[in-house]
């Protein structure tokens, strides 16, 4: 069973928060605090401009203001780089974590990593043995055993909910078995290297409170849960406090957590403007928010903010190539199969000007990467072929096609009111229009409900459009749907027929899921990178960076790439 993942990032609604905590994909920031002092901290310092420079406005508690609010609280319904994801991080744990210095899995509610090593793994590479922390309470007072992460995990998949990520456990697992209060074990359907990471790891296989949920409601098939929506019982450093819609959530430090437990409880403010942002970070009345890259210059001058400029997010913007549709806007005079001849493909590959589209639209926060693996994953090779801005090569391409002389219009579907979007377009535009007169493409901006319902129509009524890839933690959640040829998009968009060798794709991104083995797993995903370089089904404009302004009270910045939102339990505030 496939499931569909080509949505909008960072809401059910699809909306698109501009820098959220899904940092460099599942990302996020690492907070060393500094304790501080009332002797440190004098109350009522300020700036010259009326802002406060030092004042602690917020005593005990970390205050986010954030660009969005979740959809659902329930692992089981929350859609992949949502808000929720970053929430839910924090009150609900999984059997495994990745911590504040590394990408290296660590125990978390299992207390070792399966491994082939370990005897975890069986020698087929098909059962996982977790054995499990004792000692664990949930929220609500219970105690974690292994029958919760068989609850938790059959539930998601009963409700396989279409807009949560069920896929994860329904496409993986074959079977699972309580072996003993503390020991679960897992089947997945076939040798999988990247389970650990994109189901184990992943959001939907959080572990939830059977007491509660059934106290509230139950499990219905394909049903969600009005209960797990807005309320939240888990294992985690915090407690669910509050939802206060369009204003606020709360997380209370959990006392009888098993681990270290956390310092200071936190508050997400609900505040979509940006400038109401920067004027809260200002007054003192943020510690954190969150920003656009180009507005960072609003806050680098107020005393007591450091900004960190670094990271990558694991949600890379590209721009598709779609082979399928029968239905383009009328001013359109390409084939339906324009885009089939590979020579093409690579034209508008040459025809996109990369360094001005980091430079320019990402205002010099982004990064190149390869075809497909972000900066940040595994198999990501600096040393990969990527496309340089050359019209003089994309000139030489397309005139071995019949389009030199008779030339095309094409266009190209972007969501309005998205620069980083519509940059890509407005740049290719101006590389191909710059290549021949005769080529001309339409940018077409549609508002937000309108180009989501474009571009989940089956096939995509556009043959061009942009947008960012959903994030990832390991290179087959970039790969199967992006680049297989009965994948997600390649079903959507007709590769098999585009591909030169499709079932050699098709066999190299199945040999990279199933080898377990990490060099010839590199191995496998390079050449994959020269193939992909060489028959593109998208053009790889660049992966966004970020900026991050902090009170500087909260110490120095770190980011961890796979994180999905902030770990608060690592932070601490005098």
């Amino acid at each position: 069973m496939k499931m569909q993942t080509i949505k909008r990032k960072h809401s059910s609604a699809h909306s698109r928060p501009r820098i959220v905590a899904s940092i460099a994909g599942l990302a996020s920031l690492t907070l060393v605090l500094a304790a501080c002092t009332a002797a440190s901290s004098p109350e009522g310092s300020s700036n010259s401009d009326g802002s406060s420079s030092t004042e602690i406005r917020n005593a005990g508690v970390i205050v986010h203001a954030q660009n969005g609010e979740p959809a659902s609280l329930d692992p089981a319904r929350t859609e992949q780089g949502e808000k929720g994801e970053a929430f839910i991080d924090n009150v609900y744990e999984r059997l495994v974590d990745v911590g504040p210095s590394g990408p290296d899995l660590i125990p978390s509610l299992a207390t070792e990593i399966p491994t082939l090593e370990n005897g975890l793994v069986s020698e087929d590479r098909l059962t996982y043995t977790f054995p499990l922390r004792e000692g664990v309470v949930f929220h609500d007072g219970t105690d974690f055993t292994a029958e919760d992460v068989l609850y938790s995990w059959e539930r998601v998949i009963t409700m396989n909910l279409p807009e949560g990520q069920a896929g994860a456990l329904v496409d993986s697992v074959d079977s699972m078995r309580v072996v003993d209060d503390f020991t679960f074990e897992v089947t997945i359907q076939e040798p999988d290297a990247s389970f650990l990471y994109s189901v184990v790891l992943n959001t939907v296989a959080s572990i939830v409170s059977p007491e509660s949920v059934e106290a509230n409601g139950g499990i219905q098939a394909d049903t969600p849960s009005e209960w797990m929506d807005t309320n939240m019982v888990g294992t985690g450093p915090y407690v669910f406090g509050e939802w206060k819609r369009g204003e606020s959530l709360t997380m209370i430090v959990f006392e009888n957590y098993w681990g270290e437990p956390a310092k200071v409880d936190v508050r997400w403010d609900i505040t979509p403007e940006e400038s109401s942002r920067v004027l809260a970070l200002r007054a003192g009345d943020a510690d954190i928010i969150d920003i656009s890259p180009s507005n960072v210059g609003d806050v680098s001058d107020v005393e007591g903010v450091t900004i960190f400029e670094g990271g990558l997010l694991l949600e890379p913007i590209h721009l598709g190539f779609n082979m399928k549709s029968d239905n383009l806007p009328s001013s359109d005079t390409i084939p339906m199969d324009f885009f089939a001849d590979k020579r093409i493909r690579q034209a508008f590959s040459y025809a996109f000007d990369y360094d001005t589209y980091i430079n320019s639209f990402l205002d010099g926060y982004g990064a190149r990467y390869t075809a497909y693996i972000p900066q940040g994953v595994f198999g990501y090779d600096e040393n990969a072929p990527i496309y340089e801005y050359d019209l003089d090569m994309a000139a030489e391409l397309m005139k071995q096609t019949p389009y030199w002389e008779t030339g095309f219009t094409v266009s190209v579907l972007v969501q309005a009111g998205e620069p980083e979007f519509e940059g890509v377009a407005l740049l290719m535009k101006d590389g191909v229009e710059k290549m021949n007169p005769n080529f001309r493409v339409n940018v077409v901006s549609q508002a937000e409900t309108q180009f989501d319902e474009n571009l989940g129509a089956d096939p995509v009524p556009y043959a061009l459009w942009v947008k960012n890839a959903d994030p990832g933690a390991d290179p087959h959640q970039f790969f199967d749907p992006h680049q297989h040829p009965d994948g997600d998009w390649g079903t959507k968009h007709g590769m098999r027929d585009a591909y030169e060798d499709p079932d050699k794709i098709a066999e190299l991104i199945d040999a990279g899921k199933a080898t377990v083995d990490p060099d010839k797993r590199l191995a496998i995903y390079a050449e994959l990178q020269q193939l992909l370089y060489e028959d593109p089904m998208w053009v790889y404009a660049a992966q966004e960076g970020l900026a991050y302004p902090y009170r500087s009270w909260l110490g120095d910045f770190n980011i961890n790439p796979l994180w999905r939102g902030p770990h608060y339990e690592y932070y601490t505030k005098g």
